[in-house]
């Protein structure tokens, strides 16, 4: 069942983000790219990625709040949750249900995509700027947008939408350019098995007794928890897979912790933020740590 929650101080006023995508390469655009799609091979040293699009700066999992991600240039991934519909759409959304970020309730599985175009995010209050409501996208949608021109990170919220994941990345040529993140160890096995890039995500506990390295085979990138000890952060780094990503990264604190541990990419809600602060030097944070 779906119901409706009543709207409490939302002004109906137009957002300031334009949709217009820049031209490759031209002003606005974060990275360079040539005649193919914007691979993983062209992240730099140290990844910034924008957490639902920075949900502490934009609508998380919002098309308007992707591509203020995308013009400001902050962050070289753009990362967004995903949820399978009744009919089998997967849609960009985070929670099971309507009630947090929708003017509705009820879960989002009982809609099918006829029913998903009369949905409305609900821009939480206390964001920097004037957001309107608008339709979540489908994942189709924003494949469709930033596909190959900015890398792509996308949590596989259910597990039973990854084929169907699979299908939307590969007919769009995207296999290098999206990495599809899961907590479950099997279905980032089963990811990697689609010829996709498989990310495994783990808690601060989780971490406390894993053993990433049995990971390497089929872990293209393993994202950590920022709470995490050192020397779990430690072992996470060494563990042999490629990439070792933080988050939810908010603070510089946090993430020069992080990038002084060894981690090569911060996951953050907070990108624009991060970026006005530069990073400080491995030897510096960890002597301002006494370590």
């Amino acid at each position: 069942m779906v119901t409706w929650i009543a709207a409490t101080g939302l002004a109906a006023v137009a957002s300031v983000v334009s949709l217009a995508l820049p031209a490759a390469g031209g002003p606005g655009a974060p990275l360079e790219w040539g005649g193919g799609p914007l691979t993983v091979d062209a992240l730099p040293r140290i990844t910034y990625v924008a957490h639902r699009g920075g949900a502490r700066e934009v609508p998380e999992n919002s098309m308007s709040g992707l591509m203020a991600a995308y013009r400001r240039g902050t962050a070289q991934v753009l990362d967004f949750d995903t949820r399978v519909l009744r009919d089998g759409t997967p849609v960009v959304f985070h929670d099971a249900t309507l009630n947090r970020t929708t003017f509705l309730g009820g879960a989002v599985r009982d809609l099918d995509a006829g029913e998903w175009r009369g949905v409305r995010l609900r821009p939480r209050d206390g964001l920097p700027g004037s957001w309107r409501a608008e339709r979540p996208p489908t994942v189709a949608e924003v494949l469709d947008r930033f596909g190959g021109r900015i890398v792509l990170m996308l949590e596989a919220k259910d597990p039973r939408g990854v084929d169907r994941l699979a299908a939307l990345i590969r007919s769009r040529g995207l296999t290098r350019s999206v990495f599809v993140n899961t907590n479950d160890p099997e279905v980032a096995r089963r990811v990697h098995d689609l010829g996709l890039l498989s990310q495994l995500w783990r808690s601060a506990r989780q971490l406390r007794t894993d053993r990433p390295e049995r990971w390497r085979s089929y872990v293209d990138l393993l994202d950590v928890d920022v709470r995490a000890r050192d020397a779990d952060l430690r072992r996470a780094v060494r563990s042999g897979v490629p990439r070792v990503w933080a988050h939810t990264v908010v603070t510089p604190a946090q993430r020069d912790r992080a990038l002084a541990l060894g981690c090569d990419g911060v996951i953050t809600d907070a990108p624009g933020r991060l970026a006005r602060r530069p990073a400080r030097t491995p030897g510096a944070v960890m002597a301002a740590l006494g370590r």
